[in-house]
C-alpha cells in the first residue's frame, strides 16, 4: 500500500511539473539515482519546451546560421551581433511573452519588453529602438479590448520609462487569437564589438555575484507555464506572473555599461526564464565549468522561501555577473554608485556540476550540460500529417466571388477593418522620440530607420507576419513573411542584413499543427538562402493554444520575421509617402487576378479557405535588386510595398501623410477588385520626379522587371479610371479614427 501511495505521489508530482515517465527515466540516469523534489524542478523548467526547444530544435537548426557579416551567430550569446560598419555591432533578439499577457496583460507586456532589452544590455550594448508584434482577437469582444489595452499600456509604460523608444510594429487582429494573444518584443542595441560582454562563466575560482533586484516569489514555474495549453484555470496561474520595475532596469542598464568598459568581467546573463537556474546553467556549459552557488546569500524579499523556489523565481531586474577574482572591489562600487543590490553568492568550480547550498545543506546538484539547449536536454521529432483545410484550399475559384456594384464603397468599408486602419491609437502611447535615434519621425517608411551615433549609417528594422497566408500554405506563408520584411528594408534605401524570429503556433503533439511548423521553418531557410539573410537566433513559442469547452483552437501559425537592414547613407533614406502634385505613380511588378487570403475576401465575402496569394521567390528577387539600384541613383522619389489590403491602401497609405491624392487607370487584363484589394505579392508603388522621369524610363527598360504606368499625384482627390472615389481627408478621417471608435 505504502509503495502504491508513493508511486501515485510521483506520478502526480511529475504531471504538475510537466515531466514525462521517460524523461524521469532520462533524469534519473543522468545523476545515477533518484532526483529530490528541488532537482526535479530544475530539470522541469529547464527541459520544458520554453527553454529547451525540445519539440523544435530539430527544425531550427536547418535554418541558415552563418554570414559575412556576423559576429556572433544563433545560440552563441544572449542575442545574435551583425557588423554594421564603422566599428559598430548591432545585437538584436525578438522573444515572446504570450502566455503571461493570457493572463495578465498589464505586467505580462511590461515584463516581456524589460526582458528583451536585459537580454540586449547584458552584452554591453546601448538599446537604441524597440518594436513588437502583437496579435488579438475580434475587436468587437470586450475581452479584446481588455488584453489590447493591457498590453499597450504594459509596454508604453515599461518601455517609456526605461527610456528606448519604439521604432516600429505590427498589430493584427483574427478570431484565432481570441484566448491566446501573441505579443511579441524586440530590442536592438549598439556595442563596439571588442566591449561585448560574454555569458561564459570560467575560471575557477572566480566569484558569481547576483546584480539588480531582490528576488520574491513572482514567476516560479513560469517556464512550465509557457510550454502548456492556456485552459479555463489558466487564471489561477497568475502567480507565474512577474512584476517589472523599469526604473530599476533603466538603473541596471547605467551600471552594466559602465562595467563593459573595464576588465573585471568573464561573463553575465540576464536571469529570464527559469531564472537563477538558467543563468547558472547556461553560463556554465557554455565554459565547461560548474558552480558552488549559497542561496542563503539571494537577496530576498519575502520570507521563508525554499531552496527551489529561489532558484526558480522569474523575479525581474536580475543579472548573473562572473567576477575575475581580485576585481571584486571594482564592481561592487559600480553598482553601489548606482544604488543597486550586488551580492556575492558563489563561486565557478571546476568538473561541470552545479551545486547548490542553503543553511549549508546540499539542495541540489546536477550537471550543467544535461540541462541546456544542445546538451543533455531531450530531442523530439514529433509526428505530423497535412490537415484537411490545405486540400480544401485548393479548391477555391475566384470567379465564383461575385465583384460588388460599388467599389468605392468597399474601399471606404476596407480602410475601416482593424488590420488595415492606422494604429494610431497604439502607438500614441509610444515614446517614439527618446534617446534621439528614431530618424522615421518625420519621414514615414516601410521600415523603421534608426540613426548610428557618430555615423552616416543608419538601420532599418522592421518585424512581419502574414498568419493569414501562414495559415493558407505554411512554406509559401514563411517564404512571404521573409520576403516583406526584406521588402520593407529595401524600400526604406537599406540592405537586408539578417533576422530574428519569433514563431509562435499551437501545441507541438497536434500532428497539424506540427505540419505547420515544419512547412514554415522550411519555407523561411528557403527564403532567408535566397536574400541572404541569416538567421541570428529568436524564439519558439509553442501551446499558443486553448483547450476551452473541450475544444483544442490553435493560433493560426504565425512566425514573425524581425529584419535589420543598414542604410550606408541615412540621408539617402527613401520614404512612402506621396511629395507634390503631378508627380507620376508606377508599379514595379505585376497586377494579378488574384484574390487568395486578402482582406477584401475574408472580410468583405466572408471567404477564408484558399491557398495564399501569389508569390514566386525569383521575381521577389528582381523586384529587391531593381529597388536597390532605383533608390542608389536616386531615380525615385518614394517607394512602397503592396501588402495587406493590396494596392488601394498602398496608394492610400502614400497619400495621406501630405494629404495628396491620386488618379490611378487600371489593368484591363485583371478583375478590378482583384487589381485594387488583391494582395498578390513582390509589388512596390513608386513616385518618379518629373526631372528624374526620362533616366528613370531608360533605366526600367533595360530591366527584367515588370512595370506600369498607374497614373499621378493629384491635389486631394482619389480617381480610378476616371470614376471619383472621393478625397483624401475623407478617408484618412475613417482610417485614424476607426480603432480609437472601437476601444472607447
Amino acid at each position: 500500500m505504502a509503495k502504491a501511495m508513493e508511486e501515485l505521489n510521483l506520478k502526480n508530482t511529475l504531471a504538475e511539473l510537466g515531466i514525462l515517465p521517460e524523461e524521469y527515466e532520462q533524469i534519473k540516469g543522468i545523476l545515477g539515482r533518484e532526483p529530490n523534489y528541488t532537482e526535479l524542478s530544475i530539470y522541469s523548467v529547464m527541459w520544458s519546451e520554453h527553454a529547451s526547444y525540445k519539440n523544435s530544435i530539430k527544425w531550427i537548426k536547418t535554418l541558415p546560421r552563418e554570414g559575412a557579416c556576423l559576429l556572433v551567430g544563433a545560440g552563441e550569446e544572449n542575442a545574435g551581433l551583425v557588423d554594421v560598419g564603422d566599428g559598430w555591432g548591432c545585437a538584436f533578439k525578438i522573444e515572446s511573452h504570450n502566455h503571461p499577457c493570457a493572463v495578465e496583460p498589464y505586467q505580462g507586456a511590461a515584463t516581456g519588453v524589460g526582458g528583451i532589452n536585459r537580454d540586449i544590455f547584458t552584452m554591453g550594448a546601448r538599446p537604441v529602438a524597440q518594436l513588437n508584434s502583437l496579435h488579438f482577437g475580434d475587436l468587437k469582444n470586450a475581452r479584446t479590448r481588455w488584453l489590447l489595452d493591457g498590453v499597450v499600456r504594459g509596454i508604453g509604460d515599461y518601455g517609456n520609462s526605461f527610456g528606448v523608444a519604439v521604432a516600429g510594429g505590427e498589430v493584427v487582429f483574427d478570431p484565432s487569437y481570441e484566448t491566446n494573444p501573441l505579443v511579441n518584443a524586440m530590442s536592438v542595441g549598439l556595442v563596439r564589438p571588442e566591449r561585448m560582454i560574454s555569458a561564459t562563466a570560467k575560471g575557477a575560482g572566480n566569484p558569481v555575484y547576483i546584480v539588480g533586484s531582490a528576488t520574491g516569489k513572482d514567476g516560479i514555474h513560469g517556464s512550465t507555464f509557457a510550454s502548456a495549453n492556456i485552459t479555463e484555470d489558466s487564471a489561477q496561474d497568475i502567480p507565474s506572473i512577474q512584476v517589472g520595475d523599469p526604473f530599476a532596469e533603466k538603473l541596471l542598464l547605467e551600471a552594466t555599461l559602465e562595467l563593459a568598459q573595464t576588465d573585471a568581467i568573464v561573463g553575465m546573463q540576464d536571469m529570464g526564464a527559469a531564472g537563477i537556474i538558467c543563468s547558472t546553467s547556461e553560463m556554465s556549459a557554455k565554459g565547461g565549468c560548474g558552480m558552488r552557488i549559497e542561496l542563503d546569500r539571494v537577496p530576498k524579499r519575502q520570507p521563508n522561501m525554499a531552496a527551489w523556489e529561489i532558484l526558480l523565481s522569474e523575479s525581474q531586474e536580475r543579472m548573473l555577473v562572473v567576477v575575475k577574482k581580485g576585481h571584486e572591489e571594482e564592481v561592487r562600487a559600480i553598482f553601489a554608485k548606482w544604488d543597486i543590490l550586488c551580492a556575492e553568492i558563489g563561486v565557478v568550480t571546476d568538473g561541470g556540476e552545479l551545486e547548490f547550498y542553503m543553511g549549508g545543506k546540499l539542495e541540489a546538484r546536477v550537471p550543467a550540460e544535461s540541462l541546456v539547449l544542445g546538451g543533455g536536454a531531450p530531442v523530439y521529432e514529433r509526428e505530423w500529417e497535412e490537415p484537411a483545410y490545405y486540400r480544401e484550399n485548393r479548391g477555391f475559384d475566384m470567379e465564383s466571388v461575385p465583384l460588388p456594384p460599388d467599389l468605392k464603397e468597399v474601399a471606404q468599408w476596407l480602410v475601416q477593418q482593424p488590420n488595415i486602419a492606422s494604429k494610431r491609437w497604439v502607438y500614441e502611447q509610444y515614446d517614439t522620440m527618446v534617446g534621439n535615434y528614431n530618424l522615421s519621425l518625420n519621414c514615414p517608411s516601410d521600415a523603421g530607420i534608426v540613426a548610428i551615433r557618430g555615423s552616416q549609417r543608419a538601420l532599418a528594422l522592421t518585424v512581419d507576419c502574414n498568419p493569414r497566408y501562414v495559415a493558407a500554405d505554411p512554406y509559401v506563408g514563411g517564404m512571404i513573411a521573409v520576403a516583406e520584411a526584406a521588402r520593407n528594408v529595401v524600400c526604406s534605401g537599406a540592405q537586408p542584413m539578417a533576422i530574428t524570429n519569433c514563431l509562435n503556433f499551437g501545441n507541438p503533439y497536434d500532428k497539424t499543427v506540427y505540419w505547420q511548423f515544419v512547412q514554415a521553418v522550411k519555407g523561411i531557410g528557403e527564403a532567408c538562402r535566397r536574400l541572404n539573410t541569416p538567421v541570428t537566433g529568436g524564439n519558439v513559442s509553442f501551446y499558443n493554444q486553448s483547450t476551452i469547452g473541450g475544444k483544442n483552437v490553435a493560433v493560426k501559425p504565425t512566425p514573425v520575421i524581425g529584419m535589420l537592414g543598414v542604410l550606408e547613407d541615412a540621408r539617402k533614406r527613401v520614404g512612402l509617402a506621396f511629395r507634390e502634385k503631378g508627380m507620376m505613380i508606377y508599379l514595379i511588378g505585376v497586377s494579378r487576378n488574384d484574390l487568395n487570403c486578402s482582406e477584401y475576401l475574408v472580410g468583405y465575402h466572408g471567404i477564408e479557405n484558399t491557398l495564399a496569394p501569389y508569390f514566386d521567390m525569383e521575381a521577389e528577387c528582381r523586384v529587391q535588386s531593381l529597388l536597390g539600384n532605383l533608390i542608389e541613383r536616386e531615380l525615385i522619389a518614394s517607394a512602397h510595398d503592396v501588402s495587406t489590403g493590396g494596392l488601394f491602401t498602398t496608394l492610400l497609405e502614400c497619400a495621406m501623410p501630405n494629404g495628396l491624392g491620386f488618379d490611378i487607370t487600371s489593368d484591363a487584363e485583371v478583375r478590378l477588385d482583384a487589381f485594387l484589394f488583391g494582395e498578390s505579392q513582390s509589388r512596390v508603388v513608386v513616385t518618379v520626379e518629373p526631372r528624374c522621369e526620362e533616366r528613370f524610363l531608360d533605366f526600367m527598360i533595360e530591366q527584367r522587371v515588370p512595370m506600369n504606368t498607374l497614373g499621378h499625384v493629384t491635389k486631394s482627390e482619389i480617381r480610378v479610371d476616371d470614376v471619383s472615389y472621393g478625397f483624401v481627408h475623407d478617408y484618412k478621417e475613417l482610417y485614424d479614427q476607426a480603432i480609437a471608435r472601437q476601444m472607447e
